[in-house]
């Protein structure tokens, strides 16, 4: 089991608290924190013959009229001219570009040119005189035998070396190393220290390793919040996880009205790293208004990509937006094959099943063979 996945286990409780706080909606995966698959039990509910309102968790979502045909675009040649041309000017000169006045360090030019022997003769040196950064890289190419024979041992030694000498990636690592307890003693005290450090420091991935933590050691409301900084941290540097997250908490904790204004933004950044509970999520807040004005053809836009990943409760939904033409026009044939797919996933749901069941049986026929020819993507 690698570090990184010692790490995943080990906060699993942490994000159960999280959801249970936050959605319904929203759950995280054990194995892959990326992958948050829902109760498909509580999702499942029977399309209401009378009012034509299509449950969705708490929520409901309404029907919209079908959009008209976009207008055809033009699609002559332009005549010839170059972009710069249709401007109408050139672009101005680009300004000087500023001499460079930091410290070059040659390892580390090294190692992003692929050069890796080189890096360690360059920065075995530096490493042994106790400079963290060398340290690191030493620790790095021993790690993933790059240029040098693979030796897991000697690079726990100088992760530790500069863990200890304030390098925050080092300490990251060094963390999941007393996590899991095979190249190091298990020491889970000083992990939580290292990854306390290494969150402080600016490693994004110990930013949101802390967040679940707090999370875990504080259920409630006041752990979120000891969490938020955290996640704000590790979601403004790219994680995708922890903008999901971020999402969530700013619709359902009392932050400033400047966060819940943000909370669909932060949403979209994870949806379109291709995190595919976020992809779920836009498409219902899109539908039921949630963080924002409610938006059909995006909510159907939107559910239908997490469908395509293979997101089962989507594909679901989706099959329910096209019999009721929400955000889109009614097609009978797609419905079934998205309820196909679900059902096929282990996802049972009555009145889709009554649907199908009342159509006819060529329409049955052809909406199995598209979703036989469905591939996840």
């Amino acid at each position: 089991m690698s570090g990184q996945r010692v790490a995943k286990n080990r906060v699993l409780q942490a994000v159960t608290v999280l959801v249970a706080a936050l959605h319904p909606l929203c759950a995280f995966a054990a194995e892959d924190i990326t992958t948050r698959p829902l109760d498909a039990g509580e999702e499942s509910r029977t399309l209401s013959k009378n009012d034509r309102l299509l449950p969705v968790g708490n929520d409901k979502l309404l029907p919209i009229l079908t959009s008209p045909e976009a207008s055809k675009k033009d699609d002559q040649p332009s005549g010839g001219l170059n972009v710069l041309e249709r401007m109408g000017a050139g672009l101005p000169d680009l300004p000087p570009e500023k001499a460079y006045s930091g410290k070059l360090d040659d390892a580390y030019g090294a190692y992003q040119r692929g050069f890796y022997l080189t890096a360690m003769n360059l920065a075995l040196p530096k490493a042994q005189v106790g400079q963290a950064a060398a340290q690191t890289l030493v620790a790095e190419l021993l790690n993933n035998g790059l240029g040098v024979r693979r030796n897991q041992q000697d690079a726990a030694f100088w992760y530790e070396q500069a863990a200890k000498a304030g390098d925050a990636n080092a300490q990251f690592k060094y963390a999941l190393m007393l996590l899991e307890g095979r190249l190091v003693a298990k020491d889970r005290k000083l992990a939580d220290q290292m990854m306390q450090m290494s969150a402080d420091g600016g490693n994004r991935e110990a930013q949101f390793n802390i967040a679940q933590i707090k999370v875990a050691a504080a259920p409630g409301e006041k752990g979120l919040m000891d969490a938020l900084p955290y996640y704000e941290k590790a979601a403004e540097q790219g994680v995708p996880d922890a903008q999901y997250a971020l999402a969530q908490l700013y619709v359902n904790l009392p932050v400033s009205r400047e966060k819940q204004a943000q909370a669909r933004f932060w949403l979209q950044k994870a949806a379109n790293a291709r995190f595919d509970t976020a992809l779920y999520d836009m498409g219902v807040w899109y539908i039921n208004g949630i963080g924002g004005d409610k938006d059909y053809e995006q909510g159907f836009a939107w559910l239908k990509r997490a469908a395509n990943r293979g997101h089962v409760v989507a594909q679901n939904k989706l099959a329910y937006l096209y019999i009721n033409a929400i955000g889109t026009r009614p097609d009978p044939i797609e419905a079934a094959k998205w309820y196909v797919l679900s059902r096929r996933a282990g996802l049972a749901d009555l009145g889709l099943e009554d649907f199908f069941l009342g159509i006819e049986e060529a329409k049955q026929k052809e909406a199995i063979h598209r979703a036989n020819l469905f591939r996840a993507r």
